[in-house]
């Protein structure tokens, strides 16, 4: 029989969320299924304690209330309902985790739960369809997040941003060691669950948003920068290389001239070594935090063939064009071609070089 701790993380709820609490307890299909709730209040005012009090009240046996003293994030409160079921609840499947809202209902938990039950070791995600009703905000940052996965990790998730999840017990163990504590935690949960061997399935569900999502806490800008950091920090570290690779490359043909072949491949391997360098150690460090000394053979290998093909290409692309007897064109020629380079570079060091080795939980 399959047994799930409900997780509800809440800052300021509204009656809505004594409805969803009071529907999940009177659906006669959950009964068995159910083992326990958990809400955790993530520091909310004064004002809204009052929805709490009438939550004790219901005196429910299977019904625990968790509090933070201030406002941690979504996804320290996930943490903290993960941690509580670990502690008390070892025996259970998995750990669905619902909105305080509204936005989810009963029976759109119940088909997560379906799905969940015919592999348990699947993590269950209930996606929206989205229409033109749907706030833009959320249209937009659902269509980003949704192509920065499928970037990261070849996955196609449609609705990155639910929080309507089935989660196994195992890979909720994990979760609790995860950085961040806000919405970056749950973009996340989805990133990492390759490297788990956990498979992100969907489940249609219904797409519920009241009073035009005004009550999401989701701040568009601090928590999108929260979310988009691991590429960002792979862009950043590419700049930074790049601005090093042109300026050295353009240094060096200022300095030998540029009317032959030479010249650009001696620019080129110049410029390539130093600025690859000090990608390899940020990437390796910073960007894919991984470690080991095969990585470094591999992007030795990516290095060489990607230094080739630069200063192949940048030579053929300079030709085309009249002018070779100034520093600019080639460089211009260059910035076209390492671009290009840069998009394939990603590919590869993130598949390959890079790639995490799939963890059993």
């Amino acid at each position: 029989m399959l047994k799930i701790g409900v997780i509800i993380p809440a800052l300021n709820p509204d009656d809505k969320l004594i409805t969803l609490i009071q529907d999940i307890i009177s659906t006669r299909s959950l009964e068995k299924i159910i083992e326990h709730i958990i809400i955790i209040d993530d520091g909310s005012d004064t004002a809204h304690q009052q929805i709490f009090q009438q939550l004790l009240k219901l005196s429910l046996p299977n019904l625990t209330l968790l509090h933070h003293k201030t406002n941690l994030g979504k996804g320290a409160a996930l943490k903290t309902g993960f941690s509580y079921v670990q502690h008390n609840f070892p025996a259970l499947n998995g750990i669905a985790t619902m909105d305080s809202d509204g936005q989810h209902t009963v029976a759109a938990l119940s088909s997560c739960l379906d799905k969940f039950g015919l592999n348990p070791n699947q993590l269950v995600i209930g996606v929206r369809h989205f229409t033109n009703a749907i706030p833009f905000r959320s249209q937009f940052g659902n269509i980003l997040t949704s192509n920065l996965v499928r970037l990261l990790t070849h996955q196609n998730i449609s609705d990155t941003q639910t929080g309507l999840r089935v989660i196994p017990m195992d890979y909720t163990a994990e979760l609790i060691n995860f950085p961040g504590d806000r919405f970056e935690f749950e973009f996340d949960m989805l990133l990492q669950a390759k490297k788990y061997n956990i498979q992100v399935v969907e489940q249609p569900i219904p797409t519920v948003y009241l009073d035009g999502n005004s009550s999401s806490h989701f701040r568009v800008i601090r928590d999108s920068i929260a979310i988009y950091a691991r590429f960002f920090k792979f862009a950043a570290s590419g700049f930074f290389s790049f601005i090093i690779d042109i300026g050295l490359f353009y240094l060096v043909l200022f300095l030998i001239g540029n009317h032959i072949l030479n010249s650009i491949l001696i620019a080129t391997v110049v410029s390539r070594v130093l600025s690859s360098t000090v990608n390899y150690a940020i990437n390796h460090h910073v960007v894919f935090n991984h470690a080991g000394h095969q990585t470094f053979l591999k992007y030795g290998c990516l290095f060489i063939v990607q230094m080739i093909a630069s200063g192949f290409f940048t030579n053929a692309l300079t030709t085309l064009f009249p002018v070779t007897n100034s520093q600019l064109m080639p460089t211009m020629a260059k910035v076209i071609v390492d671009f290009i380079l840069f998009i394939i570079s990603y590919q590869v060091q993130r598949d390959f070089i890079f790639k995490e080795v799939p963890q059993h939980v």
